[in-house]
């Protein structure tokens, strides 16, 4: 069996989408190399981020917005938890969107940033790297795609100022009274269209195969992690898999140091409609496949199932 893909951006989109497919049709999953991030621009990022978790939890709590659901700012230790699940991840984030100018007609889905004024060069970093990840986003798009037989910019019109979040994480080292099976981050599927995340080499990341057992992912230095969402395998009826994963907790060395990465949530637009491709309906299953949801309703539903909103 083929493994997890991992595969260069820099190559052709056609030499690559169809392995990119099998990949996200097995696992969920793939790896990209060549992604066009700076590393320059990932090293000053990490570095803020970690300037800004080492804050006092009065300082950060300054940023937590009351009935944001957590779409911007600071989200503080021990609020998230995985669908379905008893226990809060052992994990505190920071989350910055899409800042759409007054009168935008999907300004009423997303609100204004908040920066850190304690650290100087965050709001120009991480505007920066936003916009980094998003054109790598279009390209992985256009992939998926060609994978799929449709025309490489399908995807453009769909996520042209989606609600994308790009998520900072902190896992601590686990705190000795943390509750019995609490993990870094529990076994879930993101809500999203796809995921891209930085700084994974650090062990821990695991998937579900379809054959039930967890896979470790294995990630070169400096590539991205690409998952499939929700959103995407809806869209697809499955074809393209949005695979349970986890974030497990160290061992050894590793046990006491902390965590850190920064997902991409890359977003379909709040009034796309997600209906199911008709190339990907088998004949006969009409009646199986979901109904058509706009992807703010979508969003909405699932933020409700993580105790975010």
């Amino acid at each position: 069996m083929s493994d997890i893909a991992i595969v260069s951006l820099e190559q052709p989109l056609d030499s690559i989408a169809g392995e990119l497919g099998r990949s996200f049709a097995e696992y969920g999953f793939a790896v990209i190399r060549d992604h066009g991030i700076p590393q320059e621009l990932i090293d000053r990022a990490e570095a803020l981020s970690k300037q800004f978790f080492a804050l006092p939890t009065e300082a950060k709590m300054a940023y937590r917005i009351a009935g944001g659901g957590g779409a911007r700012g600071y989200t503080p230790f021990g609020v998230e938890k995985a669908k379905d699940a008893e226990i809060f991840d052992l994990k505190e984030f920071w989350h910055v969107g899409r800042n759409l100018p007054e009168g935008h007609e999907l300004r009423e889905f997303m609100l204004p940033n908040v920066w850190p004024s304690e650290i100087e060069g965050f709001c120009e970093t991480f505007s920066e790297l936003y916009a980094a990840f998003e054109k790598a986003g279009a390209r992985v798009l256009e992939a998926i795609a060609l994978a799929l037989g449709l025309d490489r910019q399908f995807f453009a019109p769909t996520v042209e100022d989606g609600d994308s979040v790009m998520r900072l994480l902190h896992y601590p080292p686990p705190p000795e009274d943390a509750p019995d099976g609490a993990i870094r981050a529990a076994a879930h599927g993101d809500i999203n269209t796809i995921t891209l995340l930085l700084g994974a080499e650090e062990a821990g990341l695991e998937l579900l195969t379809k054959q039930g057992e967890w896979k470790a992912i294995d990630v070169p230095q400096g590539a991205l992690v690409i998952n499939v969402g929700d959103m995407l395998d809806r869209l697809t009826n499955g074809r393209l898999r949005s695979t349970t994963h986890r974030v497990v907790n160290p061992l050894g060395d590793a046990a006491r140091r902390a965590r850190y990465s920064m997902p991409f949530f890359l977003h379909f637009r709040p009034d796309y409609v997600i209906e199911t491709l008709e190339s990907c309906i088998e004949s006969g299953a009409e009646s199986e496949v979901p109904p058509p949801i706009t992807s703010h309703e979508f969003l909405q539903q699932r933020l409700r199932e993580i105790n975010l909103a």
